[in-house]
């Protein structure tokens, strides 16, 4: 015979009994659902992040807000060569912003003006990316040219070759005076990120120094890394190289509502999810309850022939840990399946079905799927530990069965 007993006749009992497999189906569809959301749900704040960074610096140089005296220029360039010294930094480039109204009779709209170094290492690729009319080389000091985003030449009915006017509110000796200047619009661009296409607009940083020198705006360094991931850890080193007069800025905290938002709905989204998984538990401790009392006469037999109630005990153990392990195995291969190929199973569900699951007017590119290992692993321990402790308490109640009373009425 095959030993050790307790998994001979656990093993047997499991394949032997239909509501088993419904039981290990339970897990499997918990864990698989799990890792598919999860993944989708990483997947749409990859895109989230690359549009916010698409124009956005990973890290923003800038002078504090206490300081008594703003940067001169041979410190920004200090600072600058410093920053390119750094491992990890891929590029570093000045820029301006200037708060403005921009106007398009008869239409008008607040907007940030950016001025930017076309030239500068590292700046331009996500703006050169972005661009749907136009091109960087027209963006040319002394030439007044802009390129906006695609929502401002909406909402504004611009279109390239167009004049705009930007209303500045200049600060002089007396009272704030605003000031009207008018650009040509040489192009647009559209980075998926409705911050920056709705508010944006770029013109040559010199042209922006210019207004700056007459207006109030923020000047300072965008820093990208080669690592976005990085960029808490290396804005701290960063700080440490920059003088008292400036500070550094990562992108997590120009940003930080819109992750935590995503963190807590991931959060809360996973333990919903779970739910599934311990109802599949909880289906589990009544199979095994069930199997217990159908099972009662073949346990007061085992025990009759010198079974121990320990090892009575492990054949439901291995009964139940089975269809954990199993189902969280089954389940994780079916839920990796379908969340590294969501983009090819989507469509041909709606083409089968006929249904929509995202409106195209407002979402048409294909749905996102990106698998963490962590959350994988994370989940497959959380079903295993809800399956394992299911079992207890059946197996507890087999080793607890009186063989006496168990067979006086058979």
């Amino acid at each position: 015979m095959f030993h050790p007993l307790s998994i001979f006749v656990g093993l047997r009992w499991f394949f032997v009994s239909f509501i088993t497999w419904v039981s290990l189906v339970g897990v499997c569809v918990g864990v698989a659902a799990l890792i598919v959301i999860l993944s989708v749900m990483n997947g749409f704040e990859s895109e989230l992040r690359d549009s916010l960074l698409a124009l956005s610096a990973h890290a923003r140089v800038v002078a504090r807000d206490e300081s008594a005296s703003p940067p001169t220029a041979s410190q920004w360039q200090s600072a600058a060569a410093a920053l390119r010294g750094v491992s990890g930094v891929a590029g570093v480039a000045p820029y301006i912003d200037i708060q403005a109204i921009a106007t398009h009779q008869p239409a008008t709209l607040p907007v940030v003006l950016r001025g930017i170094e076309p030239a500068a290492e590292g700046s331009v690729t996500e703006i050169a990316r972005s661009l749907t009319h136009g091109s960087l080389a027209d963006l040319r000091p002394g030439s007044d040219n802009v390129i906006v985003g695609s929502i401002v030449s909406e909402r504004l009915g611009l279109a390239p070759g167009d004049r705009l006017q930007l209303l500045i509110l200049t600060v002089g000796d007396g009272a704030p005076e605003p000031k009207l200047r008018e650009l040509a619009v040489a192009g647009t661009f559209e980075a998926g990120s409705p911050e920056s296409d709705s508010a944006l607009v770029l013109t040559n940083i010199e042209d922006a120094r210019a207004l700056e020198s007459a207006g109030r705006g923020g000047e300072g360094l965008r820093v990208r890394f080669r690592d976005v991931m990085a960029a808490p850890a290396l804005a701290g080193a960063l700080s440490k190289l920059m003088p008292r007069s400036l500070t550094v800025i990562d992108w997590t905290q120009d940003h930080a509502s819109y992750f935590r938002a995503i963190r807590i709905e991931k959060t809360m989204m996973s333990l919903i999810l779970l739910l599934i998984v311990a109802v599949a538990a909880f289906n589990l401790v009544a199979m095994l309850v069930m199997v217990v009392t159908d099972k009662r006469t073949e346990i007061a037999i085992l025990r009759t022939f010198g079974t121990s109630p320990p090892r009575v005990l492990s054949v439901f153990l291995t009964q139940g840990l089975v269809i954990g392990w199993l189902g969280v195995a089954l389940g994780v291969a079916l839920g990796l399946a379908l969340a590294l190929n969501v983009s090819t199973i989507v469509p041909v569900l709606q083409n089968a079905f006929g249904f929509e699951i995202f409106d195209p007017d407002v979402y048409n590119t294909a749905i996102p799927s990106e698998v963490h290992a962590e959350n994988v692993v994370i989940i497959a321990l959380a079903a295993l530990l809800l399956t394992a402790l299911a079992t207890i308490y059946p197996a507890v109640r087999a080793a607890r069965t009186a063989p006496a009373e168990a067979l006086r009425y058979e």
